[in-house]
């Protein structure tokens, strides 16, 4: 019996939980502001379910296209491929079984809309990120951000079956952010993604250019969050929280260009990014109303 529960929790492990969950509380938010406090909580459920087996395979694949670089990285060491503690053709199988049902659910539970955003961000992870521009392009990071950035517009488009105004605000929001969270990721890692000849933007382009794009586009970041409240479609709270968010996180990216402690920094802004898009997720859902536009 423990060895079957060890079974299930390596190949559970392959699917990167957190970063699967981090994108569902994304989705959820995506949904909530569409909503309108009319909640289908059987579509939701469909929808949550579907997006969640659709990003485990691309995970699953990351996992199975990257292993040469995971055994090279300290970071991904420990990851079960790479220790061999499952069998990489059980792990396709298990990434192509998510994917179906994942695909299957939102085609027949929520809206073909979904799906192809769905699909279209598994296609950018796995083949364009993954598969090549990761290994080749400074602009991996800028491509990879799409795949990123299709959760949020999910959740949205599960209510409204259209890709208006807000969806597309959503999804410059989300790539937006993304920009400087996995900068600092790389900042953080260094050695790591320098050792696994990985063309990120640090590697290729020094740390201190790294740095000003991080300050770029957190300041984007602001911008396109006050969008949302420019056009009506949040409130007060919304406008107030993001605002203050957005100005510590600014004032912490300016920090960078002069700080000692490089990889400490590069963690605070890490980690206080995780924070802004969890409020952000939690505000759009809570804090929504219908703009008169």
């Amino acid at each position: 019996m423990s060895s079957v529960k060890q079974t299930l929790s390596n190949y559970y492990s392959l699917t990167k939980p957190g970063l699967v969950y981090g994108n569902l509380i994304s989705t959820l938010g995506g949904f909530l502001l569409a909503a309108h406090g009319n909640i289908n909580f059987k579509l939701l459920f469909a929808t949550l379910v579907g997006v969640s087996f659709v990003m485990a395979s691309g995970c699953i694949l990351n996992c199975y296209i990257d292993i040469d670089i995971d055994r090279i990285m300290k970071r991904t060491q420990n990851r079960v491929l790479v220790k061999g503690l499952v069998n990489k053709n059980g792990a396709l199988i298990f990434a192509i079984v998510l994917l179906c049902l994942g695909i299957t659910t939102l085609a027949l539970l929520v809206n073909l809309l979904v799906v192809i955003i769905v699909a279209i961000g598994f296609l950018v992870y796995v083949v364009l990120y993954t598969m090549w521009l990761k290994r080749t392009s400074i602009h991996s990071t800028l491509i990879g951000s799409i795949a990123g950035a299709t959760p949020i517009v999910a959740g949205y488009c599960a209510v409204t079956g259209e890709f208006n105004l807000v969806a597309q605000i959503l999804f410059i929001i989300l790539a937006i952010w993304q920009m400087p969270h996995s900068y600092a990721l790389y900042i953080g890692f260094l050695d790591d993604y320098t050792n696994a000849s990985i063309s990120a933007l640090p590697v290729v382009k020094g740390i201190y250019w790294t740095k000003l794009n991080i300050v770029f586009y957190v300041i984007s970041f602001f911008l396109a969050v006050m969008l949302l409240s420019v056009f009506h479609y949040t409130g007060y709270v919304y406008l107030i929280v993001m605002t203050v968010m957005c100005a510590v996180w600014v004032v912490l990216a300016y920090r960078g260009l002069r700080t000692k402690n490089l990889r400490r920094w590069a963690r605070q802004v890490f980690f206080y990014s995780i924070l802004v898009i969890v409020v952000f997720s939690l505000l759009i859902a809570f804090d929504w109303q219908v703009a008169n536009v």
